[in-house]
């Protein structure tokens, strides 16, 4: 036994079920999964610049013959439907499982949506969890069934199943030998003639999987009071449990195809059948589909974000417990970069010059955040090249702000190169910045094309992104260390005043890399006037003193980058010169 989270447990289920490949895109709340499943013996695991790159990959190690996982948060789903949907066509050789961590709540997504939906669309089998233990079994299993149905199979997490730990029985690993390829062109090369009778296999296909799903082990009806009845899966069965104990339940465990036949036989053995559903009305449009009668709540779940216990007592009419309110005086604490960000300069600039700035995926987001306020849009990954390009052909002849796109290194490998091709095949103009800070650092500093990490720490290459832009036929390209305010401010003047397509890469790496060689804090003199200049860049370590209105700087935060003292006017900060001489 052990005591293991939802993504520890999907990876032990799969290195138990013999599976030899991993391929992902990190992507919270998915990420850990695959970090865990990498420490494995006799495992080999990759970050992939992007979700449908991972999904191609996979794909060619299970038509290969090998079993493979792969792992990406939800919105990565939209990124591999592509081969997904051609996937459940050709089908398998080697088992293939891809997990879609979902995130109810956004509490790290640009977006709320629901997986099962695609399971849906695409045909394909979808387990969802409950718990670790759930998740363990079902991993482990997902993966003979792929064979046997000649599928793709799918899970579902979500933030709660992924993080959450609970006690799980584990096993030993099956080793399991490399099923023989064949070269079949009808199975495997979807052009419209191949396509056309593999949609009819499919089709017979979702008929065997509905029948199966009748019989499958891992739905579970557990009666009760027979007065009411209530379906439910993932975290929610557990939401259920603790909010009506003593009603009956049917825990689905596998999504999609539904169970019609249980469900049938179990909405008839209660007075009242109710489906609970988060963020979503997946399950109960697809039950309702079925013909079954689904009562209605006496108050309405809430239609976003997640439910807990206590709304789901209250769509049952219960009364929801008194509490205290939040008092006036507590302060805020929003999300903000880390103390010597290196993107923190780029947006106070940009901010300065009153930039259109269109903003991409990572921890530079939080750019767009007071007093900064850097940021006018974030859409998705690589979006804010496309959008910058989008900007410049709007306002085109007129006299406008400068334009500036900005993304990170890894979403730029991710999908902003392909952006940026766009735009300079189109011959567009304006700037783009890349902020290159040497890792993957909103998910936990995990390697990438342009910092040559590889996720087991292989020889690899480090892509170099000024010779890559490039050869996209980019002229003016300059290289700026972001801590040098004096430089990103002629960076961007001369590149916002070039007629033409202008990239500037700013690298310095993120302060959490290298977190024992930290520099001596900085000190504020008696020079402070109380400008507020340094407070206005927005940096944790800066503060007022109620009394003056001067600046402190908390020392157990200030990493010593001297940022703020290059915007003070009057010399009033101090930075420290660091051990062996060298001016911090």
């Amino acid at each position: 036994m052990a005591f293991l989270s939802g993504n520890e447990a999907i990876a032990q289920g799969a290195w138990e079920a013999g599976v030899r490949i991993g391929v992902a895109y990190p992507g919270t709340p998915s990420t850990e999964t695959m970090e865990e499943f990498s420490k494995k013996p006799g495992v080999y695991a990759e970050w992939a610049p992007n979700e449908k790159v991972a999904v191609e990959v996979a794909m060619g190690a299970s038509a290969a013959g090998a079993r493979v996982l792969a792992t990406m948060k939800h919105v990565g789903v939209n990124v591999a439907a592509d081969p997904l949907f051609t996937a459940s066509y050709t089908g398998v050789n080697g088992g293939f499982m891809v997990l879609c961590a979902d995130d109810p709540g956004m509490f790290s997504s640009q977006n709320e949506q629901d997986s099962r939906f695609y399971a849906h669309a695409a045909h394909l089998p979808m387990f969802e969890p409950s718990n670790s233990d759930e998740a363990l079994r079902f991993a482990r299993d997902a993966y003979g069934l792929s064979e046997q149905f000649d599928t793709p199979f799918l899970m579902r997490t979500t933030v709660r199943t992924s993080h959450a730990k609970t006690v799980t029985e584990v096993g030993e690993r099956t080793e399991v030998e490399l099923r023989p390829y064949e070269k079949d062109a009808a199975k495997w090369v979807m052009m419209p003639a191949f396509a056309k009778p593999r949609r009819v296999i499919l089709d017979a296909r979702d008929a065997t999987l509905r029948e199966w799903a009748d019989t499958c082990p891992y739905n579970a009806t557990e009666m009760r009071d027979s007065a009411m009845g209530i379906v439910c899966s993932g975290a929610c069965y557990q939401y259920v449990r603790d909010a009506m104990p003593e009603a009956s339940t049917f825990k689905l465990g596998l999504v999609w195809p539904l169970p019609q036949k249980r469900l049938e036989e179990f909405a008839a053995s209660v007075d009242k059948l109710y489906v609970i559903d988060e963020a979503s009305d997946y399950l109960s449009s697809h039950v309702k589909a079925l013909g079954i009668d689904v009562a209605p709540f006496v108050n309405d779940l809430p239609h976003c974000g997640e439910v807990s216990p206590l709304a789901i007592a209250h769509a049952f009419g219960k009364p929801l417990p008194a509490h205290e309110t939040m008092p006036d005086d507590v302060p805020g604490r929003p999300p903000a970069l880390c103390p010597g960000c290196p993107h923190r300069p780029v947006f106070k600039e940009l901010s300065r010059m009153r930039a259109i700035v269109t903003g991409d995926i990572g921890c530079y987001t939080l750019g767009g955040l007071p007093p900064l306020s850097g940021i006018d849009s974030t859409l998705d990954m690589g979006a804010s090249i496309s959008m910058a390009h989008g900007f410049e052909l709007a306002l085109a002849g007129t006299e406008h702000r400068p334009v500036v796109g900005v993304i990170g290194d890894s979403t730029f490998g991710h999908s902003g190169l392909s952006s940026l091709l766009g735009t300079a095949y189109n011959r567009g103009t304006g700037t783009i910045c890349i902020l290159d800070n040497r890792t993957t650092a909103m998910t936990g500093q995990q390697g990438n094309p342009f910092n040559g990490v590889t996720l087991q720490h292989r020889v690899s290459r480090e892509m170099n992104i000024e010779k890559i832009v490039a050869a996209l036929g980019i002229e003016d390209i300059q290289t700026v260390n972001p801590h040098d305010i004096k430089a990103v401010r002629a960076a961007l003047k001369s590149a916002t005043a070039n007629d033409d397509l202008s990239v500037i890469v700013f690298r310095a790496p993120c302060v959490l890399l290298d977190k024992k060689n930290r520099k001596p804090a900085c000190e504020i003199t008696d020079k402070c006037t109380a400008c507020g200049s340094c407070i206005r860049i927005g940096c944790p370590a800066l503060s007022r003193d109620e009394a003056t209105g001067c600046a402190l700087i908390d020392p157990d935060l200030c990493i010593g980058c001297g940022d703020c003292a290059q915007y003070c006017r009057f010399d009033a900060i101090r930075v420290p010169v660091a051990k062996g001489g060298q001016n911090a």
